[in-house]
């Protein structure tokens, strides 16, 4: 079957899925888990004889919202936040992954534009962080401890305000997907730029490793976060730019609606890197390299695992329930 008949012959069911997934019109659980089974088959046929087409992308999409949907509503999923965090977050992050991969694609070229930057312009830094700033760790480093600016105020004075500041930083990003999506690539132009000329400084001053060794115990989550929040911000950006099949409106309110759950799903992440940045990494530079190591990549792939890898295993699972 050619695939602009197989839209024709149905799209008035996906029509029908969207409408009830929206509230437009009331299904009870048990019509909406036999819309969702025809649904799945239909993917399935689209996946096997249309695999790089928009159809198949469109109802991948439709099928998270409607697995949500069906259940949200069962009894055993009365926990609500649970499920926020096991089955919607990761759904969505999936529907939306290709946003997440421009979020580090945009990442990894600021970041590389920054140390280039940097190791050819003997003033980059300076101008970047700041006399005042670079002054302090030369300082540092000259004591024989390049990461002792992380050793000032008291433990939980310096969490809090780290982790509230950090939370607005993520929520700033997102909102400014509402201009298109260009404030959000501007605000992670600026922070990648600056962790570029950051990490060359310490790499210039011979002391890569110990600044490593200590502003990655906090900076994995932290950065990893910034990132994917950046993601948010660009499904809000293309939700305003590319409604699809959608009303601008609504497509604005299903962006919105997904960026700022997939923001929300950071902020543990966030608050954790805030506390391990108040209570750890001040004493890195005493802890034997081991545990430096385990704490880094310990958190590293517990944020990789939940944003990049758990999504899949949650749509291959949906995926598998029509087999």
């Amino acid at each position: 079957m050619r695939e602009v008949a197989f839209i024709k012959q149905n799209k008035e069911k996906w029509l029908e899925f969207e409408q009830a997934i929206f509230g437009k019109i009331q299904k009870n659980p048990d019509e909406l888990a036999s819309l969702y089974i025809h649904l799945v088959n239909d993917l399935a046929f689209a996946q096997t004889y249309y695999p790089r087409s928009k159809t198949v992308t469109y109802l991948n999409h439709i099928a998270s919202l409607t697995y949500q949907q069906i259940y949200r509503t069962k009894r055993e999923d009365t926990n609500r936040l649970k499920h926020f965090f096991i089955t919607e977050v990761p759904l969505i992050v999936y529907s939306y992954r290709k946003y997440i991969l421009y979020a580090f694609i945009f990442f990894i070229i600021f970041v590389a534009t920054g140390t280039l930057s940097a190791a050819n312009d003997a003033d980059f830094v300076r101008l970047i962080l700041g006399d005042e700033y670079v002054n302090m760790t030369l300082e540092n480093i000259r004591k024989g401890n390049p990461v002792a600016v992380y050793k000032s105020g008291s433990n939980w004075g310096s969490a809090i305000g780290i982790t509230l500041n950090n939370l607005k930083v993520g929520l700033m990003s997102f909102v400014l997907g509402f201009t298109g999506g260009i404030g959000t690539v501007w605000s992670l132009f600026q922070n990648s730029i600056m962790l570029g000329a950051f990490q060359y400084f310490f790499y210039e001053q011979k002391v890569f490793w110990a600044s490593v060794r200590g502003i990655w115990i906090h900076g994995a989550m932290e950065i990893f976060a910034m990132v994917i929040e950046a993601g948010a911000g660009l499904i809000l950006g293309a939700s305003i730019l590319f409604p699809k099949t959608y009303s601008r409106t609504e497509s604005l309110k299903r962006g919105f609606k997904d960026g700022l759950k997939i923001v929300l799903a950071t902020m543990p992440f966030t608050v954790a890197a805030g506390l391990l940045e108040g209570f750890v990494t001040r004493y890195s530079p005493d802890m034997p390299i081991v545990l430096n190591l385990v704490i880094i990549l310990g958190t590293l792939s517990a944020i990789s695992w939940y944003f990049l890898i758990y999504p899949f295993q949650v749509n291959k699972k949906i995926m598998g329930l029509h087999e």
